[in-house]
């Protein structure tokens, strides 16, 4: 069996039993020791893994730490174990005590189903308060893998692992900040986009306006990647026969386009393109709109053939279409009999002329 199915086979053993492990012993004896078992060391050898380390600290003596792996007659890595329903936040200060006492160069605090796991990258000798890899074993990813199996006992190297370490902390760190970004975009972060999109004056009332629909634009992007992996994996597990009912399954787990110009199905959806002055319209627009409903109602659809201004994101309450090219600005307001009348504009400012019918629609839309 190899490791990733020996990682997978672990995972489920632990979701099996996990509920029932009242204390922080029975966590120990029953999913701890077992995972270094799986990492290949010899639980049962006190000269390989000694429990109640030794890790006296300054006048302190008697300091134990949980475990320690020794390798030649010294720790390796230190581990502290906690109860299975235990939080790891409040923790890491007592392993940080132990880390400076001993020459181990790692240390990782565990509570069976999260390893945290650290060294020494910010200063020599003194654990980071941060760990280079964290490892859920009830949701491991494919890219941890390979970074939990440089800790088998037979692959084992510490300077190898240290050399890694580095990267490994700052690139998990940078996806902590995207995803948060993607939750919440930041001021400077949405300063950074409209640097290179928005021509405009970057106001504060400009960036709260422009974080809504950055958010809504990366969240969309990210879906896209998928979609198009997705299919891709499709594409290629399936043969010739069956690709269209392969292609079936995966288009109708996609959410279906709300406006029928933006068949999301469609390739020519992937040559549209949002401009910087179609963005500062949809401001325009919002920000005269802003004392009759909230900002937030106010929506954008891009396609082929106009730029769709729309309220709560519903196709069918449109609030109006522009058509801004080099050549030509149009205007088209709904009309109450479904039909529709355009305007020509000189350049967007003059969208401020039309606030009145703005909200006329809007006030219509919402009744």
């Amino acid at each position: 069996m190899d490791f990733v199915d020996q990682l997978k086979q672990f995972s489920k053993k632990v979701e099996t039993i996990k509920d029932n492990l009242l204390t922080e012993e029975a966590t120990k004896m029953s999913i701890i020791v077992p995972f270094f078992a799986m990492l290949g060391y010899d639980v049962f050898n006190p000269s390989e893994f000694v429990p109640e380390f030794s890790a006296d600290v300054g006048i302190k003596k008697g300091e134990k730490v949980d475990y320690a792996i020794v390798q030649n007659g010294e720790p390796i890595i230190l581990i502290e174990a906690k109860w299975c329903g235990e939080k790891l936040e409040k923790h890491d200060s007592q392993l940080f005590r132990y880390f400076s006492t001993t020459p181990a160069k790692f240390a990782i605090l565990t509570n069976g189903i999260i390893y945290k796991f650290y060294t020494d990258l910010d200063a020599p000798n003194k654990m980071d308060s941060t760990p280079f890899l964290e490892i859920d074993i009830l949701n491991i990813k494919e890219s941890q893998v390979g970074e939990l199996k440089k800790f088998n006992k037979s692959n084992f190297n510490p300077e190898e692992v240290f050399s890694t370490a580095s990267e490994l902390k700052y690139e998990n760190e940078f996806k902590n900040i995207f995803a948060s970004e993607l939750q919440n975009p930041s001021d400077n972060f949405t300063k950074f986009f409209l640097s290179r999109a928005y021509s405009g004056v970057k106001t504060q009332n400009i960036i709260d306006t422009f974080k809504p629909i950055l958010q809504k634009s990366l969240n969309n992007y990210i879906s896209e990647l998928m979609n198009d992996k997705i299919k891709a994996a499709f594409n290629s597990d399936v043969s010739v026969g069956n690709i269209s009912k392969a292609q079936e399954s995966v288009d109708s787990a996609e959410p279906s386009a709300k406006d029928s110009e933006l068949d999301s199905g469609d390739s020519k959806a992937k040559q549209i393109i949002t401009t910087a002055e179609e963005l500062e319209a949809y401001f325009i627009i919002k920000n005269m709109l802003k004392d009759i409903v909230p900002m937030s109602d106010i929506t954008y659809r891009d396609t082929l053939s106009y730029f769709n201004i729309l309220y709560k994101d519903n196709g069918r309450k449109w609030i109006c279409r522009l058509i801004l090219t080099d050549s030509r600005k149009i205007l088209v307001f709904p009309t109450t009999e479904k039909g529709k009348e355009k305007f020509t504009l000189d350049n967007i400012y003059d969208l401020e002329n039309y606030r009145d019918r703005f909200i006329e629609i809007v006030n219509r839309l919402k009744a």
